[in-house]
């Protein structure tokens, strides 16, 4: 198989460095309003009580998570573990449209228990806390908060298709890329979005904070079908057009 032209390979380059520069600078960006946030700033209210080392935390826990389960079910499913991937997928024809209906309901349930069994250990202060629901923070806005799922997808599902699903990729990495490129989303724009990039990680907290009682969130849901949507398409359709995967196979 050819080498890819000029032309794409600088557009890998582009890519590579906008997602370095944006995570990167970003990540400087988040820790500055967070530090002002807990300062006396008349109307800072970036900081909702959550330090940058525990974004780092949390960042941390949910790449980790899909690390472990990307080595435990890459090879049995994929572990797409997310709609918006499911959905990439099958838009660039490497996933068959009779198993994706399946594949998104079970990410939808598997979400959900997950949030009713926090609640069933830990009672009702879970469902005070928002059982980790994703949504806008202060001064963000709804097409705003679109735009950064989408973006911050782009990244995941890019790494997805050149660690994964590129036959090319060096073999035993592709969990230890997408976990970490996961991580990186969140510390990075954790305090604007939630940083969900998943549909199914959204739904299942939701359906949980409304049964039980909580706050209702769904008027919200939209950004987390949309964004990550989108980003996830544009980032396996662009990957394929500059790595020539399509070409080659």
């Amino acid at each position: 198989m050819s080498e890819p032209g000029l032309f794409k390979r600088s557009i890998a380059e582009l890519i590579g460095t906008y997602v370095l520069v944006f995570l990167g600078t970003g990540s400087v960006v988040t820790t500055v309003l967070l530090i002002q946030g807990t300062s006396s700033i008349p109307g800072n209210t970036f900081n909702v009580g959550i330090d940058i080392a525990a974004w780092f935390a949390i960042g941390i826990a949910f790449g980790l998570a899909i690390i472990a389960m990307i080595y435990a079910f890459g090879h049995i499913s994929g572990t797409h573990i997310n709609p918006a991937v499911s959905i990439a997928l099958w838009a660039t024809g490497r996933f068959p449209a009779k198993d994706m209906l399946g594949y998104i309901i079970a990410q939808l349930i598997g979400a959900s228990l997950a949030s009713f069994t926090i609640v069933a250990i830990l009672g009702s202060r879970a469902v005070a806390t928002g059982l980790g629901a994703t949504g806008m923070f202060d001064g963000v806005s709804y097409g705003q908060a679109i735009l950064c799922e989408a973006v911050a997808t782009f990244f995941l599902m890019l790494t997805i298709m050149g660690s994964a699903v590129d036959k090319r990729a060096p073999s035993g990495f592709a969990g230890l890329a997408i976990g970490l490129v996961v991580a990186a989303d969140i510390i990075v724009v954790g305090n604007i979005t939630g940083s969900s990039l998943n549909p199914a990680r959204t739904f299942g907290p939701y359906l949980a904070e409304f049964v039980m009682g909580g706050t209702n969130f769904w008027w919200q849901f939209p950004i987390y079908i949309v964004g990550p949507i989108v980003g996830a398409l544009v980032a396996a359709l662009l990957y394929d057009f500059v790595a020539g995967t399509k070409e080659a196979s």
